[in-house]
């Protein structure tokens, strides 16, 4: 399976990952092309080898067609969310990579040239603006799904923070240059390298805030915050803003995963480099193309065994039951020979660690064994999902087992083939012949 793992170990923002994916092998003028297909007026895209604390990589900014990298300012600082009828702009130092700030640098020999596209007036916009905008276009339908995807997340943050509706919060006009760019960009880049999964490092933010025409804003900003819900986030001793809101939208829409290094085999490895040159790290956005070597789909369990040779087989079925009940993960009995030549039964539990003092309990009280063994161990188990595929006995359920996002198990549920075999009057057996051939023939 070939995947794409992000290292946000600086933090990530729209421009970072843009710059990211072209280091990893986008080409500029695909980049370029795909965002020819909207109206988003004159201006240009402008990649630049850069080094940020001994590493290099791609810095990727947006300008408009007015402003000339040569003839810019050293800085406009403005902080990356989409305003309302408050303009937020960051004059104060916000401390970030923002998705929209400009840096401006004179080109060098063998520096990557502008890539120009022109278009109609891009002004502030709203949602429903920006969304009429990408699906006019002619983006790819995945394309237009994520990009549509990103806003909406970051359109929701911003009207839950500032208490109104999401249709009216209102991307300003520098927003509107460089926001949607990085935003449709990420999304062409992820489809050109053509990676079924996207995994995420652990995310870290800065410490302290930012200022804008509110006071004070703590960090996370609370647009990131809001956008990185259900997602695990920590700061780091760095009196900056790392993640952005629009790189939060990012992970939220794109990520598999939030967390380590997943086991793969790397290929090609990118680098796309922030606005601000960091002190003691460098300020990079790492991007891994390659391989996925192994899931992660080993689990704790443990194994409880006892001997039993004196209970009606009844009593044992019972305690089965119960067990199953309790959270027990399997449990099954194998007939043995005992002592004095008495048969007898070996009772085994699957269960998890937690689940382990609720089954022994059940043991002691429901059998007649004086003591438990167990052991821990681990269990490797397929990526399962239930279907439901519609055949000419009725709706049947089957369960799918993936590994590597490849297909290995098929197994139909018995309680859903033994009630379509009495309603249709036909074998069990049949059923399930029907149940398999109507799920291949639909996959």
């Amino acid at each position: 399976m070939r995947i794409l793992y992000v290292d946000c170990f600086s933090g990530i923002s729209g421009d970072m990952i843009v710059g990211a994916l072209a280091d990893l092998g986008v080409n500029p003028s695909t980049f370029e092309w795909e965002l020819s297909k909207m109206e988003l007026g004159d201006f240009h895209l402008h990649f630049e080898r850069q080094i940020r604390r001994g590493i290099a990589g791609v810095k990727f900014d947006v300008h408009s067609g007015a402003t000339h990298v040569e003839d810019a300012p050293d800085s406009h600082d403005e902080h990356d969310e989409p305003h309302h009828d408050h303009s937020h702009e960051s004059k104060a130092d916000p401390g970030c990579d923002a998705d929209h700030a400009h840096h401006h640098r004179q080109h060098k020999e063998g520096d990557q040239p502008h890539q120009h596209t022109q278009g109609g007036p891009s002004q502030g916009k709203g949602l429903s603006d920006i969304r009429s905008l990408i699906q006019q276009s002619d983006l790819s339908d995945f394309v237009k799904k994520h990009a549509i995807s990103i806003f909406q997340r970051i359109g929701e943050a911003e009207a839950k923070i500032h208490g109104t509706s999401i249709e009216q919060i209102q991307f300003h006009e520098i927003g509107a240059l460089d926001t949607i760019p990085d935003i449709v960009l990420a999304s062409v880049g992820i489809e050109a390298l053509e990676v079924e999964r996207v995994y995420f490092s652990s995310l870290n933010d800065g410490t302290g805030s930012f200022s804008c025409s509110h006071g004070q804003y703590p960090l996370p900003s609370p647009a990131t915050l809001e956008i990185l819900k259900d997602i695990p986030i920590s700061q780091i001793s760095v009196p900056f803003e790392l993640i952005t809101p629009t790189g939060a939208a990012i992970v939220a829409e794109f990520q598999h995963s939030v967390g380590i290094l997943p086991g793969m085999r790397p290929e090609k490895i990118g680098y796309g480099v922030g606005k601000r040159d960091l002190p003691e790290r460098p300020n990079i956005l790492r991007a891994v193309l390659g391989q996925m070597e192994q899931e992660q789909t080993l689990e704790p369990v443990l194994e409880l065994q006892a001997n039993i040779d004196d209970l009606s087989p009844e009593i044992l079925g019972a305690a089965q039951e119960r067990l199953f009940k309790a959270g027990a993960l399997d449990v099954f009995l194998v007939p043995i020979q005992m002592k004095k030549n008495r048969p007898g039964t070996i009772i085994t539990v699957l269960c998890r660690p937690n689940d382990r003092e609720a089954m022994q309990e059940i043991l002691f009280a429901e059998t007649s064994t004086f003591g438990i063994r167990y052991r821990e161990m681990d269990r490797v188990t397929l990526e399962r999902e239930i279907v439901q595929v519609e055949t000419s006995a009725g709706a049947i359920q089957l369960k799918v087992g993936r590994r590597h996002g490849r297909i290995v198990q098929v197994s139909p549920e018995f309680e859903s083939c033994n009630r379509a075999a009495r309603e249709s009057q036909q074998p069990l057996k049949r059923i399930y012949q029907i149940a398999l051939q109507a799920f291949w023939s639909d996959s």
